[in-house]
């Protein structure tokens, strides 16, 4: 009994192990290939539309033609401080990219996000698009002031 106890051991793991060599295993693959939903793709889904002002205080807002540097240069303390956990000037995060947001969105528009983000989340049709395109995540209401938000909007035209 001693000596049939170790050669039954012995031959089950003899054959356990001799059957591996036979087995094909499907592993995990990751597809690298771009999808028709690429990044480009995504951002179609929401139109351009210049023409909405948003909801909010600001009905009205025109840039200089010129880049207003110390004013850029506060909006950008402001938006390292309170924009980059969820954006990045070119590249989509918990929300949209923020190049080129102007020609995308007016400039009403996006001061109207900056100060009453809730509002318009609820209300404007845009706010709306953009909030299922990015899973629902809300852009949180950083308190501006209206001058603040005005500094941000003139670092965006920066980047």
């Amino acid at each position: 009994m001693k000596k049939l106890l170790p050669i039954l051991m012995l031959s089950f793991l003899v054959i356990s192990c001799g059957e591996k060599g036979k087995q094909e295993s499907k592993g995990f693959e990751v597809n690298r290939k771009k999808t028709a939903n690429s990044e480009a793709g995504a951002a179609q889904e929401v139109p351009v539309d210049m023409n909405n002002k948003g909801i909010g205080p600001i009905s009205s807002y025109s840039f200089s033609s010129d880049i207003n540097t110390e004013m850029a240069d506060a909006g950008k303390s402001i938006y390292n401080s309170k924009c980059t956990a969820c954006h990045m000037a070119e590249m989509r995060m918990i929300g949209p990219a923020l190049k080129g947001v102007y020609e995308r969105r007016s400039p009403e528009w996006v001061l109207n996000l900056l100060l009453n983000p809730m509002e318009m989340l609820k209300e404007d049709p845009i706010a709306k698009a953009l909030l299922k395109e990015y899973n629902n995540a809300i852009m949180t209401n950083s308190n501006l002031s209206e001058e603040e938000a005005k500094q941000v909007a003139e670092y965006l035209r920066t980047l």
